[in-house]
Parts: structure tokens; sequence; C-alpha cells
């Protein structure tokens, strides 16, 4: 692997950072969980669809700007470094859209993937229900043909941005009569369909980022299937990979935490020092961020070969999960009782997000597959090893 960025990377890493110099936020946008916060944020993502910034991977004609991953990951490191605000459609952006490039039709992509980069739709997940968590095979949620139509009824749970998203994706079962993997076709519902219920769902900070969907006879023409009908196991397979493996997930995003958790000690260094393991897991946080870039840039290299991403992705999974909360743990513990401070708190001077990042974290051995089934998978289709 060649370490070693080309003129041509270096002056896109110059054109991008120039453009956030002059376009980024100066202040934090309120959270994207509340009304005003969501509004905001559509505004910053049609902002960076003017410049072409929303997902540079894509086809010019189709908002982007035809860059390789290698390029996207260049991105994403200026764009943490510039501390831009967090990508309220990333479902779209990261996980539909790359799904739409390999699966959609040419008209489905012309007619959703503009929208999605400027922010026009905003997504929401629709994989977990009441009774299929994790277990996707589970799902129970039908849709069932009626002519040009689907026809949905069931339930969507812990749908992630769908409290004031335009759009969900997800997975239905088609053949009432299938079990498991088989029978399932992936759709695409709008939320302001007749039919769709919206409850939020508040997470630990009181905010709703998620919700319950409830479909009672939603039509849905066909023509919002991505695939053949039956074929839904495999896209969203390959939606998940995205999920777990690559896009959603930069790791820009850790090495911008790592660096936060370094600067954190080294203003706290007095009272962080008389728990030498602190130090420790303070480096131990940084080197991990940066093996898990070199990690992520081999992957990019291989998929600019033609490799696909594989069952592999749950290793990345779990890894930057687990980073995760170890960065954050490592943070509260040098805050010390300070890390209970909301960050408007009178006394919570130097306390930053801490506390919200924390919140959140442990929420990452759960979304996109609990880091119980990706080692299961890990161990029956890496490994070889039999079933239990």
């Amino acid at each position: 692997m060649d370490l070693q960025y080309t003129a041509r990377q270096q002056a896109f890493r110059a054109e991008i950072r120039t453009w956030l110099a002059a376009n980024a936020p100066s202040r934090p946008l309120a959270s994207f969980d509340t009304p005003e916060g969501f509004k905001q944020h559509r505004a910053w993502e049609r902002a960076l669809y003017s410049g072409r910034w929303s997902m540079v991977t894509w086809p010019v004609e189709l908002g982007g700007r035809g860059c390789d991953l290698i390029e996207w990951l260049i991105f994403e490191e200026e764009y943490w470094r510039a501390g831009a605000p967090l990508r309220v459609n990333q479902n779209g952006v990261f996980l539909l859209g790359p799904t739409l490039m390999e699966y959609g039709t040419p008209e489905q992509k012309r007619r959703f993937l503009p929208r999605i980069a400027s922010g026009d739709d905003i997504w929401a997940q629709g994989w977990s229900e009441p009774n299929a968590g994790s277990d996707m095979a589970a799902i129970r949620c039908t849709a069932r043909r009626e002519g040009e139509h689907y026809v949905i009824n069931g339930q969507k749970t812990w749908s992630t941005r769908a409290a004031w998203a335009d759009w969900t994706f997800g997975l239905f079962r088609s053949d009432a009569a299938s079990q498991r993997h088989h029978g399932l076709t992936f759709l695409l519902v709008p939320l302001d369909a007749a039919g769709v219920t919206v409850k939020p769902i508040r997470q630990l900070n009181g905010l709703p980022g998620f919700a319950e969907i409830f479909f009672d006879d939603v039509r849905v023409p066909v023509d919002h299937r991505i695939s053949e009908e039956g074929d839904g196991w495999n896209v969203a397979m390959a939606t998940a990979g995205f999920e777990r493996g690559l896009m959603l997930r930069s790791p820009a995003r850790f090495q911008a935490t790592a660096q936060a958790l370094v600067e954190l000690y080294q203003r706290n260094r007095a009272t962080a020092d008389r728990d030498p393991a602190l130090r420790d897991a303070v480096l131990r946080a940084w080197m991990d961020a940066e093996a898990y870039t070199l990690a992520t840039y081999r992957t990019a290299g291989l998929l600019k070969k033609g490799r696909k991403i594989g069952p592999e992705s749950s290793t990345n999974k779990i890894f930057w999960s687990e980073l995760d909360q170890n960065m954050h743990e490592t943070a509260m513990h040098i805050l010390g009782a300070r890390a209970e401070l909301l960050p408007h708190a009178p006394e919570a001077a130097g306390v930053g997000a801490w506390l919200d990042g924390f919140l959140f974290a442990q929420a990452g051995p759960i979304y996109a597959g609990t880091n119980e089934v990706q080692r299961n998978i890990i161990a029956e289709r890496m490994l070889g090893m039999p079933r239990s």
C-alpha cells in the first residue's frame, strides 16, 4: 500500500480545506434531534450540495464529483478537522446512496440520488422491528403485491432520524409463506404516505433520535422496489456492509475524537496522572484510531481493484464501536465528577461534548447489528466454525 499522496490528491485536500474554511458554520448547530437543529442541518446539506461536496464519490451528473474512495477519505479527514456539522442525512448519503448505485435502476438513480445529495429528501432506516432487532431475518412487516403497488402492514422501531425524515428504506416480507432471509423485498417508503404513523422515541439525552413507524395498508408503487421481489436480503446485506465496513463511520471521525482526547489529557494532566492507567488508555486510543485509519485505506484500495466488502465488515464494526466507547470512557475518567455536567452547566468549562459522546457511544455495539451477532458472523463466515 502506497502511503504517499499524489499531487492530485494534495490539490484536492487543499480545495476542500479552503471551501470548508469559507463555508463551514462558525458556531455549532443545534442538535439535529430537535426541530430547529433538523432544519439547520438540512440547510447545511444543501450548502454542501451547492459546492458538490455532499458525496464526492457519486457521478457529477448525480450531484457528486466522481472521486474515488481515497479522495473520499481525504475529504472526511478535512471535514472532521474543520469541525463541520454531523450529517443529518447520513442514512441517505452513506447507506442508501451506495446501495442505489449498485442495485438501483437508471431511473431510480436519477430520481433519488440528487435529492439525497441536496438534502431535499432526508432518509430514515427501516430495519428493526419489535421482534427483529439485529436479526433482520426475523422480519414480519409485510408487503403484499396488488397490481402495481405493494400494500404494507406492520411496524418498524428504532428507526434512526425517522422523527422528522421524509422517507424510510427497509426490508418487508413480500412472501407470506417464506421463512428467515427468504421472501424479503427492499422498498422505499415516503413517510407522509397515507397510513403511515411515526412516533418518536427519546434517547438517553431526552431527544428523539429514533422513532417507531406504523404501517396500516400503506400503498407503495412497485417502482419504489430496489432490485427484484424477494431479493431484499442481498440488497440489505450490501447496505449493512456499507454501514459496518466503510461509509457510515469514516476513520477521520475517530481520529478527531482521539486527538481531542489527547488534548483533554494534556489540559488535565496534573490530576489524570494520579492514575497511570489513564495515560496508557489515551495512547492506546490514539494508536487504535490510526490503526483503523490504515485498515480503512487498505479496504478502499481493495475496493478500487474490484473487491467487495464481505463478512470482514463485521470486524470493522466491532473495532470502531468499541474504540468509540473506550475513548469516551477514558475521557469520563479524566474529567472525574465534572464528566456528569451538561456542556451548558455553569461549572462545565472544559467539559465540552464528552457526556453526549459517551451516551451515544453506548449505542455503538448495538446499532448496525449487535456486536454479539457480528462475532457470530466472524466465527461462521470468516473462521469456518460450526454453529452452536
